[in-house]
């Protein structure tokens, strides 16, 4: 599956592929096979920046991701919780397909090359 990561505006900002073991898949999968690729390449690398779907737990917000205070120790499973979360309380869409997501329980079928894009919700000031 393609993965892209979107402004609401619809302009890509980056998209990686992602290799799937099933053709049926939940969102809540979608979502943990994502976060757990992206921590596995984050800490492998070691880097300063974390540029991931969710904030990490004492990380900053810089320009380019998240600075992390401490390197190559983020936790997957603290990730995938945090944007199961952050679905759920509209911190941004997955569009599959043709379709948005409404639920983390909701199936889609998934194949190579099916677009899965995450789409992440900016609160207004004010609002």
């Amino acid at each position: 599956m393609l993965i892209i990561d979107a402004t609401p505006a619809g302009e890509k900002l980056r998209s990686y592929t992602l290799d799937s073991l099933t053709e049926q898949m939940t969102v809540r999968e979608i979502i943990r096979a994502r976060i757990w690729q992206e921590v596995a390449d984050y800490n492998q690398k070691c880097g300063e920046i974390f540029n991931g779907l969710v904030q990490p737990t004492d990380a900053e917000r810089t320009l380019n991701g998240y600075r992390v205070k401490e390197r190559g120790v983020i936790d997957w499973e603290q990730q995938f919780a945090r944007a199961c979360e952050a679905f759920e309380h509209n911190g941004f869409l997955l569009l599959i397909g043709d379709r948005q997501a409404d639920s983390l329980d909701e199936s889609f079928e998934v194949r190579v090359d099916t677009e899965v894009q995450f789409v992440k919700l900016v609160a207004l000031i004010g609002g």
